[in-house]
């Protein structure tokens, strides 16, 4: 963004908060502190889908660097349809479902933009990161494929694919961006100091495993010990942001295995991969059942507007 850098005086969080009647569609939530969360909107949904499968899951929110838009980016799923988590992983939708604002209350309605590769099942959990280096977002999700045809590989296999786009509208050639061993979903990644830090979900053992890379490309990233994240079972939906008043990290990790919600760790070296679990009393998740969903920093004109639009 252009002129004077704006201080970021707090957060939001677009979640959804699971498989009830209305559970799969877009919720809001701010914070002060980045620990303590108060639901907006009365806990209702800020925004709805009724296209593709009519709801969506683990949304995620971008600012553009060069303009005052933001992109809010979510899976096109709605396992309360009763089509069932096999139907999902095999012959879900291969579109992401997109809004966007450019005050974070009045909304473009949703639109639907396909991406999986004809081998996919669902599109899960897209995120995207702004790409200094060649002016555009890297947009990168998890599905379900098998492998080619010279390959052995005759069940599917979840691996993180990407694709790049300017403007959210086109989008470049889908690419397969992370293979793995094991099954991998769920990446969010964060860029500081010239470096990227990359948080992903192994499917089979359930914990996160982080790598750092030089740029955003596929092949520029080695893994990163983290003893004490890698360490929690039953984790998914990792998010990591900046905390605004101090150099120091916020993670959040999505505790689906148990169902408590989201459990918060920091660091204040990203290089460590050294976490520290907070304490249960030292956080506050509000009142809705939060899950997986993307957090950005506001400014104090945007939480006015967010505060004024939707309540507290």
């Amino acid at each position: 963004m252009t002129g004077q850098h704006v201080p970021y005086t707090g957060y939001l969080l677009v979640h959804f908060i699971g498989e009830s009647a209305d559970g799969e569609q877009a919720y809001f939530s701010y914070s002060e502190d980045g620990l303590h969360w108060q639901d907006l909107n009365q806990g209702l949904p800020v925004l709805r889908s009724a296209i593709g499968e009519k709801g969506v899951r683990d949304p995620f929110i971008i600012r553009s660097p060069k303009n005052s838009r933001f992109y809010l980016i979510a899976t096109d799923l709605r396992i309360a349809s009763g089509k069932g988590w096999d139907a999902a992983v095999n012959e879900g939708s291969k579109d992401i479902i997109i809004w966007e604002t450019e005050d974070l209350v009045h909304w473009s309605s949703p639109r639907a933009v396909t991406v999986g590769v004809s081998d996919a099942g669902c599109v899960w959990a897209p995120e995207a990161i702004y790409d200094e280096a060649t002016d555009e977002f890297l947009v990168f999700w998890a599905s379900a494929t098998r492998g080619s045809s010279e390959s052995s590989e005759t069940e599917r296999k979840q691996k993180m694919y990407s694709s790049r786009t300017k403007d959210f509208l086109s989008f470049a050639p889908t690419e397969l961006y992370i293979e793995r061993e094991n099954h991998i979903i769920d990446t969010t990644i964060i860029a500081h100091n010239g470096s990227y830090y990359r948080y992903t979900k192994d499917e089979t053992t359930k914990n996160i495993r982080v790598e750092k890379g030089s740029s955003l490309d596929k092949d520029a990233f080695s893994p990163l010990s983290a003893p004490i994240l890698e360490a929690i079972p039953g984790v998914e939906g990792p998010q990591i942001y900046k905390m605004n008043d101090r150099n120091e990290w916020c993670l959040i990790v999505d505790q689906f295995a148990k169902g408590d919600g989201y459990l918060p760790l920091l660091t204040s070296d990203l290089d460590s991969g050294e976490f520290r679990v907070v304490d249960k009393g030292a956080y506050d998740l509000g009142k809705t059942h939060k899950r997986h969903g993307g957090v950005i920093p506001v400014t104090a004109a945007e939480v006015t507007r967010l505060l004024e639009a939707f309540g507290q």
